[in-house]
């Protein structure tokens, strides 16, 4: 399987790999660390998550964060209303 799934996401060396690329890119960077950020998001506490999803639109969702990810649509940034 070539997909960026199976070789960026599901193999841990394909993963680590990516990761150092996003982090060595000025422009890419940022999106490394929402991805970071969105995993440990996934394995938080119930009941820190919504303390969590408050950082995560500061930092990477609002204009002026510090780093915002302007490649986002705005759906992809928009408030969960449930």
């Amino acid at each position: 399987d070539a997909s960026f799934r199976w070789q960026c996401v599901e193999q841990p060396i394909g993963k680590l790999l990516f990761r150092r690329f996003l982090e060595g890119q000025p422009g890419l960077a940022a999106a490394g660390a929402l991805w970071a950020e969105l995993e440990a998001f996934d394995q938080c506490e119930e009941a820190d998550r919504e303390q969590a999803a408050n950082r995560l639109r500061g930092r990477f969702f609002t204009p002026g964060g510090a780093e915002h990810c302007a490649f986002l649509s705005a759906a992809a940034t928009a408030p969960s209303t449930g």
